[in-house]
């Protein structure tokens, strides 16, 4: 029985001022959170399902108003029980952008998913009281590539000198990331986190915000772990949104070509997170639908190092262990 389900089903007419409703499923994530759409009255509403003890909502709603007072389009808080862990919010609708994008729309559609970026890089860090994307973290986030996918997923144990190589790009990219100009980051900001509703993008899943890199959103993005575009049009269109957060934040001393190299290394430091996350997925929550997006993910990883002479010893190392074939191996094997 889904007793979490059950107290939602209890908790609702109160809420909704009727017990005349359906509830069906709206999506979960790479958490303990699920959502729930709600159909009552001749209109629908989503319902956060965060366990206590598991999810603490309270960074959702502060977040959510933050955003909001910025222009950016979120759900409305409609409801709350913070006790038993259920959020009613308002529905922005069950197409996302990785659902809508098409060639001939996407020009569209990431225009507007940029101009809400800029929106949430124009808030005040100093006033928006969320806590810092750090070394710690950066570090913490990169090691789990080697627990979780170098180990775990393909089995590879590292020499004490592979161990120190990865540690050394390791480095590198957390020092490229602090560099780089402090703003308000999503965290998430990807096609499964932006809806594509009528006027302007919705966005949702930024309860993990932090001050951070300024490229981190964007390539999140532009070199998104579910969708794939050419790499001439990603670069364009990540210059196109350098030029407007120039002129939005009167800041000099930047050039094109220091965004892009931040925007190359801020990429793999998070894809290199983001397959082992991935891989952590299927082996300690029992989630392997992520599985199947490790290739496209791994693709971004080895373009990286192909473009920066930085990361020669680093691609060389990849090609050492021979993952892409372990990977192709492991797909064979799964099929």
């Amino acid at each position: 029985m889904d007793y979490r389900l059950q107290q939602l089903i209890e908790w609702l007419p109160a809420v909704l001022g009727s017990g005349e409703f359906e509830v069906s499923p709206a999506s979960a994530d790479a958490s303990f959170r699920r959502y729930f759409r709600v159909a009552y009255a001749g209109q629908t509403a989503i319902v956060m399902d965060a366990p206590p003890g598991k999810e603490n909502p309270l960074p959702f709603i502060r977040i959510a108003e933050l955003l909001a007072r910025a222009g950016v389009h979120t759900p409305q808080i409609l409801a709350q029980d913070l006790t038993q862990g259920f959020l009613v919010l308002s529905d922005l609708g069950d197409e996302s952008y990785l659902q809508a994008l098409t060639h001939d729309d996407a020009a569209g559609l990431y225009a507007d998913a940029m101009q809400a970026l800029l929106k949430i890089q124009s808030i005040p860090i100093d006033t928006a009281s969320l806590p810092p994307y750090g070394a710690g973290l950066l570090w913490q986030e990169l090691t789990l590539f080697r627990d979780w996918f170098l180990n775990t997923h393909l089995g590879i144990d590292l020499t004490p000198a592979q161990e120190q190589r990865l540690e050394a790009v390791f480095q590198l990219l957390v020092e490229s990331a602090l560099q780089q100009p402090k703003v308000v980051v999503h965290r998430d900001y990807h096609s499964r986190n932006l809806m594509a509703c009528a006027d302007r993008p919705g966005v949702i899943d930024f309860q993990d915000a932090v001050i951070g890199p300024l490229t981190y959103d964007l390539v999140s993005l532009l070199r998104d772990a579910y969708i794939r575009w050419p790499q001439q049009q990603v670069e364009q269109w990540a210059l196109e949104y350098f030029g407007r957060w120039l002129r939005q934040s009167a800041r000099r001393g930047i050039s094109p070509q220091t965004f892009l190299a931040w925007f190359d290394l801020m990429g793999l430091q998070r894809h290199l997170k983001v397959v082992g996350i991935f891989s952590r997925l299927n082996y300690r929550d029992h989630k392997d639908g992520y599985l199947k997006d490790i290739p496209l993910t791994f693709d971004y990883v080895l373009e990286a190092c192909q473009r920066h002479r930085e990361l020669d010893d680093f691609y060389q190392l990849l090609q050492e262990l021979d993952i892409r074939q372990r990977l192709i191996d492991k797909a064979s094997r799964a099929a």
